[in-house]
């Protein structure tokens, strides 16, 4: 095929594809613990059949030990030709606040070229990216191809990274397309180049046996929540920047946003800083950042007079591609316990740990890449970083470190991923696939090869 007619097979194949990103997007498939798992199941399932429209001749769901099913499928390469392993995810975050969403998060929404929906971007977008990609080859694809699409990532992406680790030869390639990042902007072409480690505990703060009437007890009884309070806010400046010793500011060589632009972007309220120090790429993709994303607290309605006994916190961090998760989680704990008023008992516990990812310069599959991109897009792709974590990226780069992971995909930093409201933008998903489609050429070409 030539690029032209590429182009123009991905172009014939939206519409088809739209309509199943809505018939993905409609299933809640939420995989943390609590939620049903049957639409977990139903997505993986429906996840098998759109592999198998998309001219694979083999797919099958696998099983990953303690999570729910991943979905394979692969296609042998012509003599000569790389393999190429693509991606994404069929789980999606959990809807949050139902007041929030101006349409039904589970309901597919078209607006004005955008569907709006849990999961339509994160990470729905990528599975469809790759089965409209694949399916403008009908069948006869350019080069080996392997697909993995997992069900756990928003919870427990650990669980697949094992699972790799396990089947090294089920998933070598010579080059990874990671379909779960996305421009700064609509229109923007970029390539993700590094993503942040994470970590994640949460953090128990004990005082008392049980909860004491404020009026009796209060002022010489300890309040559990005062102190997990004290603590927390002791983790930044006045800044905002982070005080944990042995976490300092690192350096991203790149262009970042303009302030201008992360606020519009962030929806930061007029009058209302920002935190941090140092440019904005160095705070969003080089450096720690430590969030509390949710606690553990008498509700305002519900609340009663009561010096609390008990309280805890969900702690969320950051960590630069560099960094070690492990080493940042025993500093943040210590330094929570160091913090610790009045003697109160700290227990941390559940804890979650992801390694960050920083590509190489590029070789012969980033160069096919930005050949694709700059067709699709008009313009040349330029690097750019990404606060959020992947950590299955860095167990690929350990188990295959001669493979080039690329990372792009449909998700632009306005389209409120983990957020009410999550949208794609639908002429940006067509530039998306239509890049994977040319990239898979491109690779094939003797150029590419060095032949």
């Amino acid at each position: 095929m030539t690029p032209d007619q590429i182009e123009s097979a991905v172009a014939a194949a939206m519409p088809q594809g739209v309509e199943e990103l809505k018939r993905l997007a409609a299933i809640p498939s939420v995989a943390f613990p609590g939620h049903p798992e049957e639409p977990v199941r139903a997505a993986a399932a429906l996840t098998e059949e759109l592999l198998r429209s998309a001219g694979l001749p083999r797919v099958q769901q696998v099983q990953v030990e303690g999570s729910f099913p991943a979905v394979y499928g692969e296609a042998p390469a012509p003599p000569g030709a790389p393999t190429v392993l693509l991606y994404a995810h069929y789980d999606v975050q959990p809807a949050g606040d139902l007041a929030a969403w101006r349409t039904p998060p589970f309901e597919p929404t078209l607006i004005d070229g955008r569907l709006y929906g849990r999961g339509c971007a994160d990470d729905k977008s990528g599975v469809i990216s790759h089965v409209t990609a694949l399916r403008a080859f009908q069948g006869r694809f350019p080069v080996g191809i392997k697909v993995l699409i997992e069900g756990q990532e928003e919870y427990a992406g650990e669980r697949l990274e094992a699972f790799v680790e396990q089947n090294p030869e089920l998933l070598r390639a010579d080059a990874i397309v990671v379909a779960d990042t996305g421009n700064p902007r609509v229109g923007d072409a970029s390539v993700t180049t590094s993503l942040r480690g994470m970590a994640a505990f949460t953090v128990e703060v004990r005082t008392l046996r049980e909860s004491l009437h404020s009026g009796s007890f209060g002022g010489a009884a300890p309040d559990a929540l005062a102190a997990l309070m004290r603590m927390l806010t002791a983790l930044h400046g006045d800044n905002g920047e982070v005080r944990v010793p042995g976490l300092p500011r690192g350096n991203f060589f790149g262009q970042g946003p303009s302030e201008e632009e992360f606020r519009q972007t962030a929806g930061v309220l007029d009058g209302v800083s920002l935190v941090g120090s140092g440019s904005l790429a160095d705070r969003l993709w080089s450096s720690y950042s430590i969030t509390v994303t949710g606690m553990d607290v008498p509700t305002v309605s519900g609340a009663v007079n009561a010096v609390q006994p008990v309280a805890r916190a969900r702690v969320t961090v950051r960590i630069p591609p560099a960094g070690d998760p492990k080493t940042t989680v025993n500093a943040v704990t210590e330094f929570l316990r160091q913090v610790a008023p009045w003697g109160v008992r700290v227990a941390f516990g559940d804890v979650v740990v992801g390694s960050g990812f920083q590509a190489d310069s590029g070789g012969k599959a980033r160069s096919a890449l930005n050949r694709a991109m700059e067709r699709a897009f008009g313009r040349p792709p330029r690097d750019v970083g990404a606060g959020g974590s992947i950590p299955l990226v860095n167990t690929l780069l350990k188990q295959f470190p001669a493979a080039e992971i690329l990372l792009f995909g449909a998700e632009d930093e306005d389209a409120a991923i983990h957020a009410p409201n999550e949208r794609v933008d639908l002429e940006e998903l067509r530039r998306v696939a239509t890049t994977e489609a040319l990239f898979l050429h491109e690779l094939s070409l003797p150029s590419a090869l060095g032949v």
